[in-house]
């Protein structure tokens, strides 16, 4: 069974654009990344859209559909009523490049400042043993797809431009968190984490768990044990004494 679905899709590039209004054929079963591709094919050739493989797990195809971000591939067209208008816009937090596609540089910009995993010195490869409990508590965080819809909604990078140099965001936050946990990582992760990342920009709103598609719990699992673990190192009383004997000259 199909019905006449009405959309408002926005067209433009980085100078100008507007919503477009477009009466689109919807069939059951579709997502919303297939009327994009039958608007392409019957009304919009030029339309500009940034997708792969349609499973829900490369990430390429993030928008905001009636102003939340989701993925295009698994938004069903059955959550939305026939009588509905549905929106569709491209991600809000970076810039245009042409119609629903957007630069993200900026996310592979703050994962080059994330520094890699440093196994303890003179520990070779073949030789780590991590205990089954560490392996699951990082696990959790290996799902993501970097849609970069959690970036895309975080209102410290959203709705504070200036922000965008000394924050990294709450996907990249989690990637240090996650090494932070591992038990075989030297680096001391903890400093760098609020000095040169910006966790303390982060104030917990879960804005960025409810829209991941994987259902990381970015924030209960990754950011607020981050968290927990610089405010230890930086503000105990008996963190601080002790640092300040071992400093101490003999």
């Amino acid at each position: 069974m199909s019905y006449k679905g009405k959309f408002k899709v926005w067209r433009g590039d980085a100078g100008k654009g507007d919503l477009a209004d477009y009466d689109v054929e919807v069939n059951e079963g579709e997502v919303v990344l297939d009327i994009i591709h039958r608007l392409q094919a019957t009304q919009a050739p030029d339309m500009a859209v940034r997708w792969n493989c349609k499973a829900g797990k490369c990430g390429s195809c993030s928008a905001e559909v009636n102003g939340v971000p989701r993925l295009m591939c698994m938004t069903r067209m059955s959550t939305f009523t026939e009588e509905e208008t549905i929106t569709v816009t491209p991600l809000r937090t970076f810039p245009v490049i042409r119609d629903l596609v957007t630069d993200v540089s900026f996310n592979y910009t703050k994962a080059r400042e994330v520094a890699s995993f440093e196994p303890p010195e003179g520990l070779k490869p073949g030789e780590y043993r991590m205990q089954q409990v560490d392996v699951e508590r990082s696990q959790e965080f290996r799902k993501c797809i970097e849609c970069f819809l959690c970036q895309n909604t975080c209102h410290a990078v959203r709705d504070h431009e200036d922000n965008k140099e000394h924050f990294a965001g709450p996907r990249f936050l989690m990637r240090v968190a996650e090494l932070d946990m591992h038990p075989l990582d030297s680096r001391e992760r903890r400093d760098e984490a609020q000095e040169d990342h910006g966790l303390g920009l982060c104030n917990i709103t879960k804005c960025c768990t409810e829209v991941c598609p994987e259902h990381i719990k970015i924030t209960d699992n990754a950011l607020i044990p981050m968290k927990e673990r610089v405010v230890d190192r930086k503000y105990d009383p008996l963190v601080w004494l002790g640092n300040k004997i071992s400093r101490r000259k003999a």
